[in-house]
């Protein structure tokens, strides 16, 4: 792993050991909440499932009854019965914070016409395929709506693990083994002037010694 490039200095030294600290400590934080998200996705890809299942089958079973009903009526009385739903519907959208991802929050009310039946025809005129049909188009918008909130809940949380994963990656990789490799030569290269400082001190005194004895020497003489 290559090094910084540095000067080898002491205060350099405490900067980067503040440095690989507070990188350290980042590392174990995005960690800790990468493994959170996955355990969060996972339930969540586990309700999608269900939820897509359980939407199919009731999309399926619609489908099935408008193919009888189209059978067995007229395509004119078909669409006719169709043409002014009774029902609107008042979508509202929220937030909600998962892990620092804002999520969609998905709300609907119904907004009714007349009396509370969902039918939006006269049943004298239609087929009991067609009322089955309705009805479980009916029962499937909020299942629609739930799994159209877990897709996209789920989406977001797929794009935020990735992206700590890669910071993860970065930190333990390349930043952490970079400042380590910086500290270790750092540390290596100050050790070396020190030793470097030590010898040379040590040979003026024995020069200072050595001339001091010369001195000696000579006035004996």
């Amino acid at each position: 792993m290559a090094r910084l490039n540095i000067s080898p200095t002491r205060m350099e030294l405490n900067r980067l050991k503040k440095r690989l600290k507070t990188a350290r400590r980042g590392h174990k934080l995005l960690k800790d909440k990468r493994d959170e998200l996955m355990k969060k996705f996972i339930g969540i890809v586990k309700e999608n499932i269900r939820l897509r299942e359980r939407m199919e089958s009731m999309l399926a079973g619609a489908h099935s009854s408008f193919v009888v009903a189209r059978a067995v009526m007229q395509s004119e009385n078909l669409e006719e019965a169709l043409m002014f739903p009774k029902k609107s519907i008042n979508l509202r959208v929220a937030e909600e914070n998962i892990m620092s991802v804002k999520v969609p929050v998905f709300a609907f009310d119904e907004v009714e016409e007349g009396d509370t039946n969902i039918y939006p025809y006269g049943l004298h005129s239609t087929s009991g395929e067609l009322d089955g049909a309705v009805f479980n188009l009916t029962e499937a918008f909020p299942v629609l709506m739930s799994l159209a909130e877990i897709e996209k809940t789920a989406q977001l949380l797929a794009r935020e693990i990735e992206k700590t994963r890669r910071r993860v990656n970065a930190l333990e990789y390349v930043m952490i083994p970079q400042l380590e490799e910086t500290i270790k030569y750092i540390t290596m290269k100050l050790d070396e002037n020190e030793r470097g400082n030590i010898t040379r001190l040590m040979k003026v005194k024995d020069m200072m010694l050595e001339e001091q004895r010369q001195k000696h020497l000579l006035r004996e003489q």
